[in-house]
């Protein structure tokens, strides 16, 4: 339904002339891949250019909050955009797409989904996160830990490597979490799936390990619109919304079940 309300509510200046003015999209770094080609076909189509900056949801969030023009915010939780909404900034929040945590792991360790948890205990295993609160991803990853019977031992030795105002930046081209098992700085590194996927196409080398049922953790990803957004960052939210839209999302492993038909 909420899908719903915000479609009808753009649905009446979906075909208004484009407008000059850039749009920006501020977004998750879990997005950047899918979004960036979502916005190259929305320039395409509408000869509209969108200025578009990733990174961890939480610190795209106080980027707004601290005065930063955002006119789309797609991030990868609900609560970011929601705390957007509720003050004043926009709205309404629509979810747009889901992913799921998925376990990263460097060629030697010996690890699989049914071994996974006893794996992560082991006094040795360095386990890596991101960062709760600056990014959604940690959070999932803390709510993975509060599901295991173990949360505070794996809280506890969770290094929160990515994701944070003070994480190290890996080298320009690298993908982050490619990058933080190759470097060696950890053994398992608990991210979404579509990350895990990117990471292995640039370390072939790299175990993806499927969280088993009993810990699985959704990812609920939010779009919304802020306020004083020009009428074309309401077509690319549309855009974003749609089979085409939807369809590219699919591509780079989100699960995007597209756009219910309007009456």
């Amino acid at each position: 339904m909420l899908r719903q309300s915000m479609f009808a509510a753009l649905l009446g200046i979906a075909m208004s002339p484009a407008q000059a003015e850039d749009i920006s999209l501020f977004a998750a770094g879990s997005l950047r891949a899918a979004l960036s080609e979502v916005a190259e076909d929305f320039t395409q189509t509408y000869g509209t250019p969108v200025a578009a900056t990733f990174g961890p949801s939480g610190l795209m969030r106080e980027r707004i909050e601290a005065g930063e023009t955002a006119h789309v915010f797609a991030s990868a939780n609900m609560r970011h955009p929601r705390t957007l909404e509720s003050a004043g900034k926009g709205g309404p929040v629509v979810l747009f797409a889901r992913n799921r945590l998925c376990a990263l792991a460097r060629p030697d360790v010996e690890v699989s989904s049914g071994t996974l948890l006893e794996v992560m205990l082991k006094p040795e295993t360095r386990l890596g996160t991101s960062t709760p609160k600056a990014d959604p991803s940690g959070d999932y990853a803390f709510e993975l830990f509060d599901k295991s019977g173990h949360a505070e031992t794996l809280k506890a030795k969770a290094l929160q490597l990515t994701g944070g105002p003070d994480s190290e930046t890996p080298p320009g081209g690298r993908n982050a979490y490619a990058w933080v098992l190759d470097s060696d700085q950890a053994d398992i590194f608990l991210t979404y799936c579509t990350n895990a996927v990117l990471a292995r196409k640039e370390v072939p080398e790299l175990q993806i390990v499927q969280v088993p049922e009993a810990l699985s953790v959704g990812a609920d990803y939010g779009l919304i619109v802020l306020d004083g957004a020009p009428t074309a960052a309401s077509r690319l939210a549309m855009h974003i919304l749609s089979p085409a839209g939807q369809a590219v999302l699919a591509e780079y492993g989100f699960d995007a079940a597209g756009v219910p038909e309007v009456d």
